[in-house]
């Protein structure tokens, strides 16, 4: 017999009528906001599946909109999300369209952010307030939200990830999977990490350190299977 717990049997603590539509897509943008660097200036959501059908009538697009400024799926505020976005000056917009195979609840985020840079990130809800965020830039990705990750950008030369993981096990940091993308016209690698530890500040100061290292960063879990 499987393992529930209560946070898979009632559902998280929300605002709107739908875990999946809703909490899910609150946790969606505020996770997406998480994954790029400086604030977001401009985002542009595609919308597929049972998001496409009903994201006006659940509330997906202000949750969508809410989480990306920050909102958790709790958030009061998130009924006000495209007020908060105007007073913010955040442009944004959805569209709707068929994305191929992907779950039902998925988008598709593309976003600018103040350095100038744009980055695609494309994620589900997968039920329960649950989601995956399974591209980013183009890199396969499996993150949940469930576990921290180190989030790295630095130079695509040897050494520099065996440097960071050889960290990582003096610190006794378990490392759950790893996704590396490169960019071969400007040299630039970006590393994606989940650890099954939380990561201490002397460490990931550590990381920086490292010859070649150009960010690094630590996403903590959004919620253990109980929270936001």
């Amino acid at each position: 017999m499987s393992d529930y717990s209560l946070f898979d049997i009632v559902g998280p603590v929300m605002i709107g009528p739908s875990s999946s539509h809703t909490a899910g897509a609150a946790r969606l943008g505020k996770t997406a906001a998480r994954l790029v660097d400086g604030d977001i200036v401009e985002v542009k959501m595609i919308l597929h599946g049972s998001f496409a059908a009903t994201h006006k009538g659940h509330g997906t697009d202000k949750a969508l909109l809410a989480g990306l400024m920050g909102l958790s799926p709790d958030d009061e505020g998130i009924k006000s999300a495209f007020e908060i976005a105007k007073k913010r000056g955040l442009q944004y917009s959805f569209t709707c369209e068929d994305s191929g195979r992907h779950h039902p609840n998925t988008v598709k985020f593309i976003i600018k952010t103040s350095p100038g840079e744009t980055h695609e990130i494309t994620g589900s809800s997968t039920g329960g307030g649950r989601i995956i965020i399974s591209t980013v830039d183009g890199l396969e990705l499996n993150f949940t939200g469930e576990r921290n990750m180190l989030v790295t950008r630095h130079k695509d030369t040897p050494g520099v990830i065996s440097h960071i993981t050889a960290l990582l096990y003096e610190y006794r940091v378990n490392i759950g999977n790893m996704n590396v993308s490169r960019n071969r016209d400007d040299g630039i690698a970006g590393m994606y990490m989940e650890t099954d530890n939380q990561l201490d500040t002397e460490l990931i100061e550590k990381i920086r350190q490292v010859p070649g290292v150009l960010e690094a960063r630590q996403l903590t879990a959004l919620y253990d299977g109980g929270g936001v």
